[in-house]
């Protein structure tokens, strides 16, 4: 029998860096092994910030020992100084990972909400949502950092992971909900080309 896969993910932050850890099996059952954020203080140095963000993600490698390492992929925001220490953080989460021996990806935000709620622009509180109801847990992980870093594990296991034979194809209900509507859209978008041609 395969053991689960274990994935750590990591919603990169200066002040608050999500951090979480799944089992994933075979059937694309998920279970909670640990969930915090690793938070530093605003009025310190960049180079103490960023040291502290290492050291909380590598006790969490040295703990719990997870199989791969997913870091949510750092996009435009309007705000330069928020993407510059997200950015910053991210580098320290890929580079940690590469020290520990660990195959590490990045996912875009709008992968991860499609992989967890079937929906790339879920808002927050879907998400928590959902990863609350994937994990069978009492309540929603809190804050938003927890929840995201979850959904990143839980969206590379899915697409990396081991899948058992299905007449589904291993998919779970939000990734088919996310495919047929991938589909969906394919078939709009060729449907109007062909009118187009027409006229």
């Amino acid at each position: 029998m395969t053991s689960p896969l274990r994935v750590l993910g990591i919603d990169p932050g200066l002040t608050r860096c999500g951090v979480g850890v799944v089992d994933v099996d075979r059937s694309r059952r998920a279970t909670l092994v640990h969930v915090g954020v690793v938070r530093t203080p605003l009025d310190a140095d960049l180079s103490v910030r960023l040291a502290a963000v290492a050291a909380g993600i590598r006790t969490v490698i040295e703990e719990h020992r997870p199989d791969a390492v997913a870091v949510e992929r750092v996009f435009a925001q309007h705000n330069v100084q928020t993407v510059m220490g997200t950015a910053q953080a991210s580098g320290v989460a890929l580079l940690i990972a590469a020290e520990a021996g660990l195959p590490a990806a990045t996912h875009t935000p709008s992968e991860v909400k499609a992989a967890v709620t079937g929906y790339g622009s879920a808002d927050k509180k879907q998400v928590q949502s959902m990863i609350a109801r994937i994990l069978r847990l009492d309540a929603p992980p809190q804050p938003a950092d927890a929840a995201d870093a979850l959904a990143i594990a839980l969206c590379h296991a899915w697409r990396t992971g081991p899948v058992a034979p299905t007449a589904e194809g291993g998919m779970t209900p939000a990734q088919r909900a996310w495919a047929q509507a991938e589909r969906n859209s394919r078939t709009s978008r060729v449907a109007r080309t062909d009118v187009r041609a027409a006229r």
